[in-house]
């Protein structure tokens, strides 16, 4: 990436970003991610999507698999999986600077029949490369189109396929191509997480999220576990609980009030289950929150 992209995406972030740093533009699934510090340990569970990082440096988890990355590179995800991350090289006067964009399958889906398949046994869902200058060079020019709204709603949609498509050509580009198979797994199973993702606070019967899938009970919790690498039950728990620390976070809401928003029965129970997942009970890792922010 080129000095004048940071800078202009440095130039966005600052007068866009919210208070978790993160900056939504007008290009769908298209944001910037800014950092004056290293942060703490986030969970999430995330969509497909490609990271580029302009500045600074960050670390994600998977299970045991850890990858660390930084200006120059990008990550790559191309399944809905459970990460862990955090950013560890950032301060006021070099702050950590990413750009995000989701993959889209429709897109992804119509590109497929014009590129030729780039055969690849990689199947991971979770990977870290240089970023190819093509790539870089696109999402240097949709960076860029944010500085002229009046151009955006006519070269928006050919720079985000320009991006895919770039993707596509890469090394990863059979991951990717995945992604629009609508009979492949990867999106069938992307079928019943998008459920998962609507309803979570439900109880959500896992004959249900098979039919989204159009499959067979077994068959898809077998498929669920493979792409996702966890059951239907834990992936709808932790989905709830990285729900509850926001709103605890981000709205002041109390650990009771949250548990019954996001789906539990039993304030206990949420409790237990938070401490297991983020390390604090609620109150106290709310609290830890507070104080690293007002430090």
């Amino acid at each position: 990436m080129t000095d004048p992209t940071l800078t202009t995406a440095l130039r966005y972030a600052e007068t866009h970003a919210d208070p978790a740093g993160i900056a939504e533009t007008p290009i769908p699934g298209f944001v910037i991610i800014r950092a004056t510090h290293p942060s703490e340990l986030q969970r999430s569970i995330l969509q497909p999507v490609v990271c580029l990082v302009l500045q600074g440096s960050k670390r994600v988890m998977m299970g045991t698999d850890v990858y660390d990355f930084a200006e120059g590179d990008s990550l790559l995800i191309t399944a809905d999986v459970p990460t862990m991350s955090q950013i560890t090289r950032a301060n006021p006067a070099t702050p950590y600077v990413s750009l995000a964009l989701d993959l889209d399958p429709a897109l992804i889906a119509d590109l497929a029949g014009e590129i030729r398949p780039v055969p690849s046994n990689d199947a991971a869902p979770v990977r870290v490369d240089l970023t190819d200058r093509e790539v870089a060079d696109a999402a240097a020019r949709l960076v860029r189109l944010l500085e002229r709204p009046d151009s955006l709603p006519v070269l928006q949609a050919q720079l985000v396929r320009e991006m895919h498509y770039w993707l596509m050509s890469g090394r990863h580009g059979d991951a990717i191509r995945r992604l629009g198979w609508p009979d492949g797994h990867v999106q069938r199973i992307g079928r019943a997480v998008a459920v998962l993702r609507r309803d979570y606070a439900q109880t959500i019967p896992v004959a249900q999220l098979a039919e989204a899938a159009g499959m067979s009970v077994s068959a898809f919790h077998q498929h669920f576990r493979a792409v996702t690498s966890l059951s239907p039950l834990q992936f709808q728990k932790q989905l709830r609980l990285i729900e509850a620390r926001r709103l605890m976070r981000a709205e002041g809401r109390s650990a009771s009030h949250v548990a019954y928003a996001v789906g539990y029965e039993s304030v206990p129970q949420f409790t237990r289950e938070y401490g297991r997942l983020f390390g604090l009970p609620p109150a106290q890792d709310t609290k830890a929150a507070r104080d690293r922010a007002s430090a």
